[in-house]
C-alpha cells in the first residue's frame, strides 16, 4: 500500500501515468528527476503522509527503497 501511494505521487510529479518505481529506482533512472522535481516530490510525500524530513535524512537516500524505509520510520515516529 505504501509503495502504491508513493508510486502515485511519483507519477503525478513526473507526469507519467505509466511510471513504475522499484526499490532500486533512483534519480539517474527516472527522466526529469531534477532538483525542482525532487523538491516537489519531497513536499508531496510529506503532505500525503503528514510527515517532515530533515535535510540530512534526504541527502543520505540512495534509492526509492531507502525512501520507503524512511517514510515508514517517520510514520512510526508520528504515531508512536
Amino acid at each position: 500500500m505504501l509503495h502504491a501511494r508513493v508510486q502515485d505521487i511519483f507519477r503525478d510529479i513526473f507526469d507519467d501515468d505509466e511510471l513504475i518505481i522499484t526499490e532500486s529506482s533512483n534519480s539517474e533512472e527516472i527522466e526529469d528527476w531534477d532538483s525542482l522535481n525532487h523538491v516537489n516530490l519531497v513536499a508531496s510525500i510529506e503532505k500525503a503522509f503528514g510527515i517532515k524530513f530533515a535535510l540530512g535524512e534526504l541527502q543520505e537516500l540512495k534509492n526509492v527503497g531507502e525512501m520507503l524505509d524512511l517514510i515508514l520510520k517517520k510514520i512510526g515516529e508520528k504515531e508512536g
